[in-house]
């Protein structure tokens, strides 16, 4: 697992999941296998002596026919799925079914009145922080939780969708697609072996995430105290070279919310490894759409600055 990365994976619940136990070790000087192998039968007591139809084995070998017992050979090994444990599987489907209902919360926020839908808009952004904290510290995943976190996030990202797209028509479109043109290149990236979350560039991405979180409190707060005046604070009120600052920031912030999915597609690769339990695929999931979100803000703010000029 990456560590440092989404807190959603690198929780502690999380975390544990996602470790195999350690081999337990046998005190010194003692066996660690257990008594002498080689002077007492390892298999008890004396296994090919005992008579026909007692107990074990042959006992239920008696109770099946010769058909039954072939179809047993015959069977698959047990899989993941099939022992409780995450697969790839389970995370698509269960993240497939976030953003589906993230889609059908945007949707809402964008066909209602303009009135109605800022309300949802605002419901959506306090709602989801509040649900994002609760299933991030959540011992245990919950469905009905995370399910509802992306249809608050869905309210949040319509309202927003539909705030900008008035002003700067086209933009909502150019960052559902960029959106998914920024996940899909990561995951080839990360599939094919040539971006993984080295220790080094987690330490910068650390370095640069906490920047970039100073910057966006210092602008907040300008922007509440009156001090700057324009849409986006300092973002659009400071130019280096002509170019806006939140242009520059912008693609840092895309930056790192990509390197946030290599990150999270890390800790997932990492979990099922592990053999992490099946209900941690909600987590997964959440995080998965927590990092999307994320990046789609950062892009659909991107394209308003760029656009402002016009």
């Amino acid at each position: 697992m990456a560590p440092g990365g989404n807190p959603i994976f690198s929780g502690k619940n999380f975390r544990e999941a996602t470790q195999a136990p350690p081999a337990p070790q046998a005190p010194y000087g003692q066996n660690p296998y257990g008594q002498n192998p080689y002077g007492q039968n390892p298999y008890g007591q004396n296994a090919y002596s005992q008579a026909p139809g007692q107990g074990g084995w042959n006992s239920a070998q008696q109770g099946m026919t010769q058909e039954q017992l072939q179809d047993l050979y015959n069977r698959p090994a047990a899989g993941p799925a099939d022992i409780g444990r995450m697969t790839y599987d389970d995370v698509i489907v269960k993240t497939a079914g976030c953003l589906g209902i993230l889609v059908v919360g945007a949707a809402v926020a964008l066909a209602v009145p303009q009135g109605t839908g800022s309300m949802l808009m605002i419901l959506g952004a306090l709602g989801g922080f509040a649900l994002a904290m609760v299933n991030t510290f959540k011992k245990q995943p919950s469905p009905g939780l995370i399910l509802a976190y992306a249809l608050l996030e869905g309210f949040f990202l319509g309202g927003l969708t539909r705030i900008l797209d008035n002003l700067y028509p086209g933009v909502g479109i150019q960052a559902v697609v960029g959106t998914l043109s920024v996940f899909a290149v990561t995951l080839v990236l990360f599939k094919s072996g040539k971006v993984r979350a080295t220790p080094k560039l987690v330490r910068f991405f650390m370095i640069a995430l906490i920047g970039y979180a100073v910057f966006a409190l210092v602008n907040v707060v300008m922007m509440w105290t009156g001090a700057v005046n324009s849409p986006f604070g300092l973002s659009t009120s400071v130019e280096i070279f002509g170019i806006p600052l939140g242009v520059f920031i912008g693609f840092l912030a895309i930056g790192l919310a990509a390197f946030s999915l290599i990150m999270d597609f890390t800790s997932i690769e990492a979990a099922i490894s592990a053999g992490a339990p099946q209900r941690f695929s909600w987590t997964a999931a959440f995080g998965l759409t927590v990092t999307l979100v994320w990046l789609y803000v950062e892009i659909i703010r991107l394209l308003a600055i760029l656009r402002g000029d016009e």
